[in-house]
């Protein structure tokens, strides 16, 4: 009888010291038996545009296992439902830390209440979660609001009051739309400028193209085109010349982007057809790894992370600009 009690005691034990552990990883370790910090990232969507291409190899690179992590990657299709669900997954498995690049800003108290009471860190990348702040860690991105108003100073600057424009939003509720969205509606009703239409391309080329030549027969007096990122800015450009009009450049349509990826830099010194694009840095997976080790040694860490950041005008960007830059 105390045979059968003292493995019953083992069997309590051992459950008990698992289920403390929930939060914890598996134990996974790398080539030299050191233990990896397993860590869930759900992106938006990994084919959405160059940038968030460049964003999931930023984590790729330095959540890797040779710098001590052991990383699993989930395509939420931007498809909120299916995020949650992802997350939750996560959640689960028993992830050290859960990084999230979310799809849109609401929905999330339950699932990230799941993560905390697992004692699972959250981190939130590029886009926030509306959620109160003790359901995520921190957070670490652009400051989309004031890349939207560097845009809108610059088109004030450039065409002052004469500003006959329409409006090519991302993925409507993301943090990133939000901002930049903000930033212009704001700025043309200080301006008196004519917003003549706003829809969302969801950061598509091909959408914003179909979108854009709608709206080219519709307001055939269009002089400026602010499109929330270089996918769409690039499908606007397709419209306008397909119709025979001029993209960019002193006497075309002005093309006002964001992202500054590479080949839309280069598009802009070639051609003008971009007049000036607002980056947003991807490259957050450097800054989400010192984040995570300073949390391994029990430091604090700032809730909100912004990265650097700058602006492009066509008229002042040389090939070494470009060629200096990682993306």
């Amino acid at each position: 009888m105390r045979k059968v009690a003292f493995i019953f005691f083992i069997f309590v034990a051992t459950f008990l010291l698992a289920s403390c552990n929930s939060g914890q990883s598996s134990g996974i370790a790398n080539e030299d038996g050191e233990r990896l910090i397993r860590v869930g990232f759900s992106q938006a969507d990994f084919t959405e545009s160059d940038w968030r291409i460049a964003n999931t190899e930023s984590m790729r690179q330095a959540l890797s296992r040779e710098n001590g992590f052991d990383l699993i990657i989930v395509d939420a299709q931007n498809d909120p439902n299916k995020q949650l669900a992802d997350v939750a997954n996560m959640i689960e498995q028993g992830v050290d830390y859960i990084v999230i690049a979310t799809v849109q800003e609401i929905g999330w108290e339950g699932v990230l209440q799941q993560a905390r009471d697992a004692g699972i860190p959250v981190i939130l990348v590029d886009r926030v979660a509306a959620v109160n702040d003790d359901l995520f860690v921190t957070w670490v991105g652009a400051n989309f609001r004031e890349e939207g108003e560097t845009a809108v100073r610059w088109l004030q600057g450039f065409r002052g009051y004469d500003v006959r424009a329409v409006h090519l939003q991302g993925i409507m509720g993301s943090t990133a739309q939000i901002g930049r969205t903000g930033a212009f509606e704001d700025a043309a009703a200080e301006n008196g400028w004519t917003i003549h239409a706003s829809m969302t391309a969801n950061w598509d080329t091909i959408q914003a193209k179909q979108v854009m030549e709608n709206w080219l027969t519709r307001f055939p007096d269009i002089n400026v085109v602010y499109a929330e990122n270089d996918n769409m800015a690039d499908g606007a450009i397709q419209a306008i010349e397909a119709a025979g009009l001029t993209a960019g450049g002193y006497d075309g349509i002005t093309i006002i982007s964001f992202d500054a990826n590479r080949r839309y830099l280069q598009l802009a010194l070639d051609t003008g057809k971009i007049n000036f694009n607002v980056e947003c840095n991807p490259l957050h997976g450097l800054r989400v790894a010192e984040i995570i080790l300073a949390l391994e040694r029990g430091e604090s860490v700032p809730r909100i992370n912004y990265v650097d950041g700058e602006a492009f005008d066509w008229r002042y960007l040389t090939q070494e600009i470009i060629d200096a830059r990682t993306y």
